[in-house]
């Protein structure tokens, strides 16, 4: 096997849905432009070409409003599953292990092996950084993001302020409306529905060679399992 097809292998599941992702977000393009031109035309306005939809702070907000979400998901998940157990879940550690766990455990300091990231030897604030990068990056993504929506979302209200006659709001009044906690909380529900979901159904149902799901013979009690 050659090393590009190699590669190719070895990465096929991030290459999948990063695929996904590309085609998910080309639907969207197209669906949000129709739905936004059928809009336009009610409101008496001509409609807009598909780059400038694609540069409106409409699409914009809409994008950020589910990558906020999503990355408020998984920052929650990685940092509450280090403390919070669900007896059954593979989604959770075992029972009795909720915590940081010991150096000897998470291979660090005088634990690390020949292969450990060079951090994994260090002390002070380069063990604590990797230690807890994912969840620092997941977290910063996430606010960067709401932060984005929150940008984005004001300029796109304001232009329907502006279409309907009414007036403009600034950037901090617009983080008290309904426009922006609707479409905020919206997405929080259905994320954090999800992640439960998970975290309770794979108790009792399996999906056999997935290491989201336990072995198709382990106990419903059996906890922290993974296929």
């Amino acid at each position: 096997m050659t090393a590009p097809r190699r590669w190719v292998r070895d990465n096929l599941l991030g290459l999948a849905f990063g695929l996904l992702f590309l085609l998910a977000l080309g639907g969207q393009a197209l669906a949000g432009h129709a739905a936004f031109n059928a809009e336009q035309l009610a409101d008496g306005l001509p409609p807009v070409s598909m780059g400038r939809y694609l540069t409106s702070a409409s699409f914009a907000a809409d994008v950020a409003e589910n990558w906020q979400s999503e990355y408020l998901q998984f920052f929650l998940y990685i940092v509450l599953t280090v403390w919070l157990v669900q007896k059954g879940s593979p989604e959770s550690k075992p029972l009795g292990e909720a915590g940081t766990e010991s150096d000897r455990d998470q291979q660090v300091g005088p634990f690390a092996t020949r292969e450990s990231p060079g951090w994994a030897r260090a002390g002070g604030w380069r063990r604590w950084l990797l230690s807890n990068s994912l969840g620092v990056v997941m977290g910063a993504i996430f606010l960067l993001s709401w932060l984005a929506q929150s940008i984005t979302g004001v300029v796109a209200f304001n232009e329907r302020q502006l279409s309907r006659l009414q007036d403009p709001v600034g950037w901090a009044k617009y983080l008290t409306e309904p426009d922006f906690w609707n479409r905020t909380l919206q997405n929080w529900q259905s994320e954090l529905l999800a992640v439960a979901s998970m975290a309770i159904l794979s108790i009792y149902l399996r999906q056999r060679g997935s290491p989201e799901s336990k072995p198709v013979g382990a106990a419903h009690g059996a906890t922290g399992v993974e296929g």
